[in-house]
C-alpha cells in the first residue's frame, strides 16, 4: 500500500487569518511559532517549550487525533481559541514513531539558548528557537524508532530520458542509520523489481517522476512518497553536489557511475541536507550495484513468496523469520539483504557456501563465536548517531563493547587455520582495531550510563581530575567546607574558627575578636584577609576560600560542562576511526550470518547445493522451509519431493503441475523457487541433494490468497 507524506495543511490553514495585523495582536512567542511554521508548512511542528514539545492551530488538531492525546487551548485569536496539544520531551520518540508510521513529517524546533539569557534582554524577549531537523520515514536515526533487524532505506529516484519513448531511472539508496550508500540503474521494465528489492521506507523524487511511475502502473509499495519541487539539476550540478559533500576534486576514485545514478545520488544528498539542517551524516562512499549481479524478482513474486513478510504484512511466517538465527541486529540486516538480492555469480556464491561449510565443520568454534556475538551492540547505528551529534553515552558504550567483542572474536578466529576466503578476510578486518580508542572509552565511561549526555554522570570517577573536583564541590560542599575549617583551625592554632555564609559576603571565616587580632599579625596575615569587625567577632577570608566559593557556585554547571567536553573528545576520537570501525562492524555481521546459516544447516539437516552456470535444476527430497517449520512446531512431518527441470539435452524442461485443492501445488512450486533463492543467497538448502544452475529471474505467482504456513489454500481462504 502506498503511503503519501501527509502535510498538515497549507500555510493559510495553519496560520490565523488577518496577515501582519493579526500577527501584531499575537504574543511574541506565538508570532515566533507562526514564523517558524511558515518556513515548514509541510511538517507538523514540534515547538519546544520547556519540558514539552507543543503544537498549535491545525497541527494540534492533527496530532491530537493521530496520537490520542488531549486537545486543549492556549489564548485566543480574533475571539477563537487557539488549539494546542503537547508531548513531554522524555516520551517524544514514542510519539514521533506513531506520527511517522502514519506518514507525517515532523519538524523538531528546539530552544537554542537558555531562557535566563532571554530574560536579560527584557520582559517580552522570546527564547531563540529554530528547527534543528526534519524527521521523515527515511531519515530516522533514533534507536527506539528503528527496527533492529531491518534496514531503513531512503530511496531517491532520478529519471533521465534515454530516447523519445524511453527513460532510464537512477536509484540512490541511503540508510542514514548506518551510512550505507548504494547506486543502481533500471529501465522502466525492471524498476518495480529494483524498488521491491530495496524495500525503502521513503521514496524521494520530483513530482514529474512520481507521475511517470504512476502512469507505468507502479503503485505497490509500503514506502512514503515524498515529492520534491524540482530535479537535482544537470549532470554537472549533480556531480558538484557529490564532490562538495565528500570534499573531493573528482569522483573518479569512487567508480564509474551513469548520469542517472549521479543525479539520483545528488537528489538523495540534497534531501538529507534539507532534513538534517546543519547535521552532516557520515555516509560511506557510494557503491554501484550492476544490473544482473543479483537475481531479479518482481514485486508480485517477492510478495507471494513471502520473503521478508507474509501477505498480511507480518514478519512471523515469512522465509526470513523462519531462517533467521543471527545473533546481532547487523547480522539480521545483512541476512535480509542477501535474501532480497541473491547473487548470480557462481564464484561469489560458492565463496559464501565455503564459509557456511567451514563453520558447519567447526561446531565448537561456531558455538564460541555465536556466544560472543550475542553481546555485540549495533556499532553501525551507534556510529551514525555519533556522526550526526545525536548520540549519547550509551552509543559510546556500544562502541567500547563492540571493540572488545571484535578483539575477542578476532583472537578466537586466528587461533586456528581458516579454510574460507570470506572468513579469513573478515578475521583480517577484525584485527585492524584501534586499541587506544577501546582503552580510552573503557577508562572514561562509567558502568551505569544515562540515555542523554546532558543528564551527566557518565564519566567514571578518577578519569577526569577536574571533573572529580567539580562533582565533589557540587555533591559534598558541606564536607569540603568542614575540611577547610579544620585546616584553618590548625593553621591559626585555635578551635574557635568557623566558616559561615550569607548572601552579602558569601563564604567567610568568623572568629572571636581576641583570636581575630592575632590573625591580623604576621605570619597569619599572609593567609587571612580581614573583611569585617563585628561586636565581639571578626571576619576574614582567604584567597583559597574565595576561589572555593566561586567553584561551589558554578560547580554543577562546571561539572556538566566538563562531562560534555569529555563526551565531545570521545566522539571526535571515534569519528577519526570511523572507517576501520565500519570495517569491523561489517566483519562481525559477516561472521554472524555465516555462523547462523551453519547453525541452520546443522539443526535442520540442510545440505550444500551445487551451484554453477549450467541449465541444470535438480532437487532431490526437497522441503518447503516455512511449511516444514510450521509442521515441525506441531510435531508433524513434511513429505519431501523431487523436482527435475534439467532435460536430457542440457536444455531446460517445463513441468505441468495439476491436482485437486490442497494437493500441495502451491507448496511444490514455491518450494522450488525458495530453494533456488536460498542457494544463490549463499545458504545451504532443505533437500537431500540440489544442483542449481544460475537463475537470473524468478517468477512465482500462484495461490494469491493462500496461507501455506497455516495450511490454508487459496480456495479455502476465498
Amino acid at each position: 500500500m502506498t503511503r503519501h507524506i501527509q502535510p498538515p495543511a497549507p500555510a493559510s490553514d495553519a496560520a490565523p487569518a488577518g496577515g501582519r495585523e493579526a500577527e501584531a495582536r499575537l504574543t511574541p512567542m506565538m508570532a515566533q511559532y507562526l514564523e517558524i511554521k511558515a518556513a515548514n508548512p509541510d511538517c507538523l511542528l514540534f515547538y519546544r517549550m520547556g519540558d514539552f514539545y507543543e503544537m498549535f492551530f491545525r497541527d494540534a488538531e492533527i496530532a491530537s487525533a493521530a496520537l490520542g492525546i488531549v486537545l486543549t487551548k492556549r489564548g485566543k485569536h480574533e475571539g477563537a481559541d487557539i488549539p494546542m496539544c503537547g508531548v513531554p520531551i522524555e516520551r517524544a520518540d514514542e510519539y514521533l514513531q506513531r506520527l511517522i508510521a502514519r506518514g507525517h513529517r515532523v519538524a523538531v524546533c528546539e530552544q537554542l539558548e537558555d531562557p535566563a539569557l532571554a530574560k536579560k534582554r527584557g520582559p517580552k524577549a522570546v527564547v531563540r528557537r529554530d528547527v534543528v531537523r526534519l524527521v521523515t520515514p527515511g531519515t530516522i536515526t533514533e534507536e527506539r524508532l528503528l527496527e533492529p533487524g531491518r534496514a531503513n532505506c531512503l530511496l531517491a529516484i532520478q529519471r533521465v530520458r534515454a530516447g523519445e519513448d524511453r527513460a532510464s531511472f537512477g536509484l540512490a539508496s541511503i540508510d542514514i542509520s548506518t551510512g550505507a550508500f548504494w547506486l543502481s540503474e533500471a529501465d522502466g521494465a525492471s524498476l518495480g523489481a529494483e524498488i521491491a528489492r530495496l524495500d525503502p521506507s521513503e521514496i524521494v523524487a520530483a513530482q514529474a517522476t512520481l507521475d511517470d511511475l504512476a502512469a507505468r502502473g507502479f503503485a505497490e509499495t509500503r514506502a512514503a512518497l515524498t515529492p520534491i519541487g524540482r530535479e537535482s539539476g544537470g549532470f554537472e550540478s549533480a556531480e558538484r553536489i557529490l564532490r562538495d559533500f565528500y570534499g573531493v576534486e573528482t569522483l573518479e576514485g569512487f567508480g564509474a557511475f551513469s548520469r542517472a545514478e549521479i543525479g539520483a545520488a545528488a537528489l538523495a544528498i540534497g534531501y538529507i541536507g534539507r532534513t538534517q539542517i546543519e547535521a552532516r551524516p557520515a555516509l560511506e562512499r557510494p557503491t554501484r550495484r550492476r544490473r544482473g549481479e543479483a537475481m531479479e524478482i518482481d514485486a508480485s513474486t517477492r510478495a507471494n513468496l513471502e520473503l521478508t513478510r507474509t501477505l498480511s504484512g507480518e514478519r512471523q511466517g515469512s522465509l526470513l523469520a523462519t531462517i533467521d538465527l543471527t545473533a546481532t541486529p547487523a547480522g539480521a540486516r545483512l541476512l535480509a539483504e542477501r535474501l532480497a538480492g541473491p547473487l548470480t555469480d557462481p564464484a561469489a556464491i560458492n565463496k559464501r557456501l565455503d564459509a557456511v561449510g567451514f563453520f558447519l565443520d567447526e561446531p565448537r568454534l561456531r558455538g564460541d563465536l555465536r556466544g560472543a556475538l550475542r553481546a555485540a551492540p549495533d556499532i553501525a547505528r551507534a556510529m551514525s548517531r555519533l556522526s550526526l551529534d545525536r548520540g549519547g553515552p550509551r552509543d559510546l558504550a556500544a562502541l567500547r563493547d563492540g571493540l572488545a567483542i571484535a578483539r575477542a572474536v578476532a583472537a578466537r578466529l586466528t587461533a586456528q587455520p581458516i579454510a574460507s576466503a570470506i572468513v579469513g578476510a573478515a578475521a583480517a578486518r577484525l584485527c585492524r582495531i584501534a586499541p587506544d580508542l577501546e582503552r580510552t572509552l573503557a577508562a572514561t565511561l562509567a558502568d551505569d550510563l544515562p540515555l542523554n549526555k546532558r543528564d551527566g554522570g557518565f564519566v567514571r570517577e578518577g578519569a577526569e581530575p577536574a571533573l572529580d573536583e567539580a562533582r565533589r564541590l557540587r555533591d559534598e560542599s558541606r564536607r569540603v567546607i568542614a575540611e577547610l575549617q579544620g585546616k584553618y583551625s590548625a593553621l591559626a592554632e585555635t578551635n574557635q574558627i568557623r566558616i559561615k555564609h550569607n548572601n552579602f559576603l558569601g563564604f567567610f571565616i568568623e572568629t572571636p575578636q581576641a583570636q581575630g587580632e592575632k590573625l591580623l599579625k604576621a605570619p597569619f596575615s599572609a593567609t587571612f584577609i580581614h573583611r569585617q569587625t563585628m561586636a565581639g567577632a571578626m571576619r576574614f577570608s582567604t584567597n583559597e576560600l574565595a576561589e572555593l566559593e566561586a567553584k561551589i557556585a558554578s560547580a554543577a554547571d562546571r561539572a556538566l560542562a566538563l562531562e560534555l567536553a569529555a563526551f565531545e573528545r570521545l566522539r571526535q576520537a571515534a569519528l577519526a576511526e570511523i572507517e576501520p570501525i565500519r570495517g569491523l562492524g561489517e566483519a562481525l555481521a559477516e561472521i554472524d550470518v555465516q555462523c547462523a546459516l551453519a547453525e541452520l544447516a546443522a539443526t535442520r539437516d540442510w545440505v550444500r547445493p551445487l551451484v554453477d552456470d549450467t541449465l541444470n535444476f535438480v532437487i532431490e527430497a526437497g522441503r518447503h522451509p516455512v511449511v516444514e517449520a510450521a509442521l515441525g512446531a506441531k510435531g508433524e512431518p513434511f513429505v519431501a519431493n523431487d523436482c527435475d527441470l534439467s532435460g536430457e539435452d542440457g536444455a531446460g524442461r517445463i513441468a505441468l503441475v495439476t491436482g485437486p485443492n490442497m494437493a500441495g501445488k502451491s507448496t511444490y512450486l514455491r518450494q522450488a523457487a525458495l530453494i533456488a533463492l536460498l542457494a544463490q543467497a549463499g545458504a545451504f538448502v532443505p533437500a537431500r541433494r540440489a544442483h542449481i544452475g544460475i537463475v537470473d529471474r524468478l517468477f512465482s505467482r500462484v495461490g494469491a490468497a493462500d496461507d501455506l504456513a497455516r495450511g490454508r489454500s487459496t480456495f479455502m481462504v476465498e
